[in-house]
């Protein structure tokens, strides 16, 4: 049956389906710059009313005052993540079994990419222009996606005005097993007793474990381990995304290469991506307290954690689309609601542990974190699937 479907797709990247990922990625670029440019421009506008006061410095860097707050960058990605979500519920119906990979992480990337972006010109524009600007820069953009947004994206493929027939055939023959009926109901019972969902929320839990970690400490870390001025690193502390963002992309390339050739089965595939994403960033975290005294090797460890672990976008955060994809926005945020509560948990965690004792603090929230990592990675492992389930199946008519 996949044998077939090569020869009716045509080209990948002039595609409808490859536009809407890159508006999508556009759309994840400019709710990311939105949100974090206004903790930038808070500090311009609050320091614009207080410069007769001498104490002020941050009105010489908002940006660095930005990221040495690390209660900000949590708050940004978790605000996003309605919106994120609700994209799952058109790459159901939009994103063929061997293109899945590749489309979401192209859509995903645009937030990583976009808070690279924000923190390398936030500060730059704020101080070149004045802080409206970054209002007016971010803003605009925000009206064309929507735009395009509007224009362009369609529930599915069969009512889109623009789309070409032999693009429209790939697409619809490619989900022809999926169920297309409107869903009456939730089966909530049978997701409790899901394990192969429980394996995808323990694996969103022990990512989101450690990502916030380093989204929310790595200034500090940077400036209290290493003992680097942050205003002299606004690049530094965004290197990080630029990382994410890379391997997001590259990931999903690999993963469908390897689907699209029959290298290795899909569930195979996942697996493997969620042990890349879950394994490396707990080695890199593991090494991190005994090259303390190499700035260097420290700098590219703190840069490969977000990095290596958005490999994961491949494993087993997109794995609601194989098992439910009727209800994959559904679970992808309650997938994103464990990761909240690692987020949280981690984070009170983090700045108990380091209040303590600063170095074997640091040495401790590694260590955990890696465990913590591990203990998704077994479970997912174990119980992890990428069949349909049959709760997710369609229901007949007949059921009373």
């Amino acid at each position: 049956m996949d044998e077939k479907s090569p020869s009716r797709k045509g080209p990948d990247f002039c595609s409808l389906r490859y536009g809407l990922a890159l508006i999508m990625h556009f759309s994840n670029f400019t709710m990311i710059t939105q949100r974090v440019s206004l903790s930038i421009a808070i500090i311009a506008m609050v320091n614009s009313t207080q410069r007769a006061s001498p104490s002020n410095a941050s009105f010489e860097d908002p940006l660095a005052d930005t990221l040495s707050n690390p209660s900000k960058p949590i708050k940004e990605l978790n605000t996003r993540g309605m919106a994120w979500t609700g994209q799952f519920t058109i790459w159901a119906k939009w994103a063929p079994p061997l293109e899945r990979s590749k489309l979401t992480s192209i859509a995903g990337s645009g937030a990583a990419f976009g808070s690279f972006f924000i923190l390398c010109v936030g500060g730059l524009i704020s101080q070149a222009l004045g802080w409206p600007f970054i209002f007016y820069i971010f803003g605009s953009i925000g009206c064309v996606c929507c735009l395009l947004w509007f224009t362009v994206i369609y529930d599915d493929p069969s009512h889109h005005p623009c789309i070409s027939a032999r693009e429209k055939e790939y697409i619809v023959s490619s989900l022809a097993h999926q169920s297309s009926s409107p869903r009456r109901s939730v089966p909530i019972k049978a997701m409790v007793r899901c394990l192969p969902l429980w394996a995808i929320f323990t694996g969103f839990f022990s990512h989101f474990w450690l990502c916030t970690i380093i989204i929310t400490y790595l200034p500090t870390y940077i400036s209290t381990v290493l003992h680097v001025n942050i205003r002299d690193s606004g690049v530094l502390s965004s290197l990080p995304f630029i990382a994410a963002s890379s391997c997001t992309i590259l990931g999903g390339q690999l993963a469908d290469f390897l689907l699209s050739r029959s290298l290795l089965r899909l569930i195979t595939v996942r697996k493997l991506f969620s042990s890349l994403g879950l394994l490396l960033p707990s080695l890199c975290a593991v090494a991190l307290p005994f090259v303390a005294s190499s700035y260097v090797t420290t700098i590219i460890l703190l840069i490969l954690i977000p990095g290596t672990s958005n490999l994961c976008d491949s494993g087993f955060i997109i794995n609601t689309l194989d098992v439910a994809p009727r209800y994959a926005s559904f679970l992808m945020g309650i997938s994103r609601g464990f990761g909240l509560i690692a987020g949280i948990v981690s984070s009170t965690a983090t700045g108990f542990l380091i209040s303590q004792d600063s170095e074997t603090g640091w040495r401790n929230v590694f260590f955990l974190s890696a465990a913590v990592n591990m203990l998704g990675l077994v479970f997912y492992l174990t119980f992890g699937q990428a069949e349909i389930q049959d709760w997710a199946k369609e229901r007949t008519l007949t059921r009373l």
